[in-house]
């Protein structure tokens, strides 16, 4: 069986009139995230930078709890584009 991400699709950020997109590692820069700070010590594409960015990618040290929670803290909403929401049943069925 293939690996789920072999079925994520490209697809082009689109903004929405009126919002603001988040910026990566917003979060990260905003909670003065301990890697973040070593992150910005290295240049971009270095080993040096490419070790300490893996952390972030399988081992960050905040929850997505926290993240989501920032988020609507700092009024972002989380958005998806209709084609894909759930088939089939009325809102509210969970």
């Amino acid at each position: 069986m293939a690996s789920p991400v072999a079925f994520q699709r490209e697809r082009e950020a689109v903004a929405i009139a009126g919002y603001a997109e988040y910026q990566r590692r917003e979060f990260c820069k905003d909670i003065r995230c301990p890697i973040q700070r070593q992150l910005e010590k290295h240049r971009a594409g270095t080993d040096e930078y490419e070790e300490v960015r893996r952390i972030c990618k399988t081992d960050c040290i905040h929850t997505t709890y926290e993240f989501h929670h920032w988020l609507t803290d700092h009024g972002y909403e989380i958005v998806r584009p209709e084609e894909d929401a759930p088939k089939g049943g009325e809102e509210g069925d969970g």
